[in-house]
């Protein structure tokens, strides 16, 4: 075997290393569980810490916290119905349904279980075939990320199909919504009114913290003070991980989630909320059973978690063989290695390979001992849906309100975050989805900056789109991401009334 592979394993494998994984994994946990702190945040804020540390020892606290968050941010929606992160956004379709019916603690034995799976499906693409999916993703060009996002953006289809004017609406309003701020071409103000403070425009976290926190805090005003939650049953430990008949239908969407994570993690600047999206969407349209899904089914906790900690291995790919970063996290990754004197990219692997492998093997300790302690304190989480809601509601928004100012140390995020809470709670009144608008609050503005980047750069010529191969795929597989649902509401339709 190469000595720098042995090398890199042996100091990934230290005890001070190992100790640094499981504290940042711990670390990841929590604040992916709070709403509105974000992985970058949590990062930045430990990240002074390691100028004093080795090298080996600072990326492994990272790497940890860094997989522990992405992990973290589903419990909250699964048992708070309050994504702690954008990319459990997916998760939360089906996972708060599981806990509403008592089964919170299957529902996380699934999210963990395909997290797992996904990032060390991750850690196989990173440690066998990084420099070829790097090679791939560097010939992507504006067009090709627009008709990505774009295909993105039709999963809003999926969520529309049952109404499929409010759905396009509440996609409209995101989309409008996405356009406050500063022109990404021009730099001008727009829809701003004056505001100095909507300049930055709108974050889509805070939005994201409004559209599902105030309308599920006004849900649980309702019950009297002192109700316990609606998953009462405490199960015994085994019944909380999937039996062997759950890890069988759970086989298919796992796979399609790692696949389109670690793909899409790739990719600079896409990110997990698309990937958790598609692969949700991906496996939803290739069940046997669509309808079912959005009521509690694990094939669609499965999908989304697998997807979103795929991504985390993803993005480094391109971090450590081209230097570029992957999404915001792997950005600051690449900050801290430069402190320490080391420059990720190609040179990395030819003057460094041993250290290298260091930050390879780290990523493999961070999902072990990410597996490891969220089981420990699955038990711990579980029981957070017994505690009496007079003090839980409570304590919910104010990690609320601080989540929404810490995005930017502003008042006015706060005053958005309730903003949007009463937009969310008028739209579940007159029964207009909110899935189609948080995505496109997340995708809308990548949509239009990377139109605008194909379209100058090609004169103004729309035949830029048609004439990339990547490009033209994912405008395919729109397509038919569009009509798909629209065809098997027909066919089920047709199938009842009993007509061939």
């Amino acid at each position: 075997m190469n000595p720098d592979i042995l090398h890199g394993l042996a100091q990934a494998s230290l005890p001070t290393s190992l100790l640094s994984t499981a504290i940042g994994a711990l670390l990841g946990l929590i604040v992916g569980m709070i709403p509105g702190m974000t992985i970058s945040s949590g990062i930045i804020i430990v990240l002074p810490l390691t100028f004093v540390l080795d090298p080996s020892i600072s990326i492994a606290l990272l790497l940890g916290l860094y997989v522990g968050g992405m992990m973290g941010g589903s419990f909250s929606a699964i048992l708070l119905n309050i994504p702690g992160t954008p990319s459990a956004s997916a998760t939360l379709v089906d996972g708060h349904p599981m806990a509403l019916r008592g089964e919170a603690g299957k529902a996380l034995g699934v999210s963990i279980t395909a997290g797992f799976a996904g990032g060390m499906f991750s850690f196989l693409c990173l440690y066998l075939i990084a420099p070829s999916l790097a090679d791939i993703a560097l010939r992507f060009r504006a067009p090709d990320l627009f008709s990505l996002v774009f295909f993105g953006l039709t999963v809003i289809c999926g969520f529309a199909a049952r109404s499929l004017v409010k759905g396009l609406l509440s996609a409209a309003i995101g989309l409008l919504i996405v356009t406050v701020g500063q022109d990404p071409m021009m730099g001008t103000a727009r829809f701003t009114f004056g505001n100095a403070d909507m300049l930055g425009g709108i974050h889509f976290l805070t939005a994201m913290i409004g559209l599902f926190a105030v309308p599920q805090l006004v849900d649980n005003l309702r019950p009297a003070l002192g109700n316990r939650g609606p998953a009462q049953k405490q199960a015994r430990f085994g019944s909380l991980l999937p039996r062997p008949a759950e890890l069988k239908r759970m086989l298919r969407p796992v796979s399609i989630g790692s696949l389109t994570g670690a793909f899409l993690g790739i990719l600079p600047g896409v990110g997990g909320p698309i990937a958790a999206f598609i692969a949700y969407d991906y496996t939803r349209r290739t069940s046997n059973n669509p309808d079912d899904y959005g009521k509690g089914v694990l094939e669609g906790v499965a999908a989304p978690e697998s997807a979103n900690n795929a991504v985390t291995g993803g993005a480094l790919i391109p971090m450590m063989t081209l230097g570029i970063p992957g999404d915001p996290v792997t950005a600051i990754l690449i900050g801290a290695l430069l402190v320490h004197g080391l420059a990720p990219g190609p040179l990395l692997f030819m003057e460094r390979a041993d250290f290298a492998y260091t930050v390879i093997f780290s990523f493999f300790w961070a999902n072990i001992f990410n597996l490891i302690i969220a089981l420990a304190g699955l038990r711990l989480l579980v029981k957070l849906l017994a505690l009496p809601k007079a003090a839980l509601m409570p304590a919910i928004a104010i990690f609320c309100v601080i989540g929404s100012y810490a995005l930017r140390n502003s008042f006015f995020d706060v005053q958005v975050m309730f903003a949007f809470g009463l937009l969310g709670l008028a739209m579940r009144w007159v029964g207009m989805p909110v899935v189609p608008l948080l995505l496109a609050l997340v995708l809308g503005a990548q949509l239009e900056e990377h139109l605008r980047v194909a379209l100058t750069a090609s004169q103004g010529d729309i035949s830029v789109f048609f004439t990339s191969p990547f490009s033209l795929l994912f405008l395919c597989l729109s397509a038919v991401s569009i009509i798909w649902p629209f065809v098997s509401a027909r066919r089920r339709r047709l199938a009842q009334s009993g007509q061939p």
